[in-house]
């Protein structure tokens, strides 16, 4: 009797079915659906990592320094366990974007700002990307450098909202969804006023996710965040699989 080698499983991993690995924040602020830390938000299942002592405040406002060596570590637990591809739910950690792929060997997506050059390809001439940030004020040329950003990209922030900023950045626990919304909004509003040249907008902050559809009726332009970013990034990690050719229509599935 032969071997039916398609019976065969190979291991390898200590987790399989999420090759998506998520470095997370170390915050208490809610994640409501459509934030990277909302497990509901994924129509894939992924692997999460808390790196201790990256808080807020620490990552956004302080430059995340010293805070390296804990996130090459954590990322490497998650490639350990299973991950084949890494990413965070911090647009600032693009500082880290080239420690992160030499340290893990894998591919990695720190920040939803590496979008920034592709997205600017799509567009007309005459128009140009812009980009909506929890703190525009420390967003800084490292920052957009580090993902390929030209460092004349207008940037607006929520810095100066009502909830947004202050419920992320004071890592607070309650959190009003409409007014986090408005904010978002009118930072939109004042972007296209001082740069009425964009042509679209990328959302640096995981967390605005939830309020990328309203953004996109309010401004009427196209409107990237982390969660059309990964999506993309995992269909590379695990692609549909269409069957072999003359296969009944439909049957598919992925690569565990």
């Amino acid at each position: 009797m032969q071997n039916d080698t398609s019976r065969v499983a190979t291991g390898g991993k200590a987790v399989y079915g999420a090759c998506l690995g998520i470095l997370m924040l170390d915050a208490r602020f809610p994640r409501i659906p459509g934030d990277m830390g909302n497990a509901t938000t994924w129509p894939f299942p992924v692997l999460y990592k808390v790196v201790s002592g990256a808080t807020p405040e620490r990552v956004v406002l302080q430059g995340a320094a010293g805070l390296l060596d804990t996130f090459l570590e954590a990322a490497a637990e998650l490639v350990h366990i299973g991950a084949d591809g890494i990413t965070t739910n911090c647009g600032f950690l693009s500082l880290y974007q080239a420690d992160l792929a030499r340290h893990c060997r894998v591919p990695v997506a720190t920040s939803s700002l590496m979008q920034v050059p592709f997205v600017q390809a799509l567009l007309p001439p005459g128009k140009r990307v812009g980009v909506l940030t929890v703190s525009a004020r420390t967003l800084t040329p490292a920052h957009l450098a580090a993902a390929n950003v030209p460092l004349d990209t207008p940037v607006e922030g929520t810095d100066g909202g009502r909830e947004f900023t202050r419920v992320l950045m004071g890592n607070i626990e309650r959190l009003d969804g409409a007014l986090a919304e408005q904010d978002i909004l009118d930072a939109g509003d004042r972007l296209l006023k001082k740069a009425p040249d964009v042509g679209a907008i990328v959302l640096e902050c995981t967390n605005m996710v939830p309020y990328a559809r309203a953004l996109r009726r309010r401004l009427d332009l196209p409107v990237f965040d982390i969660y059309n970013f990964v999506s993309w990034f995992h269909a590379a990690l695990s692609p549909r699989d269409f069957g072999p050719p003359g296969s009944a229509p439909g049957a598919h599935a992925t690569i565990p």
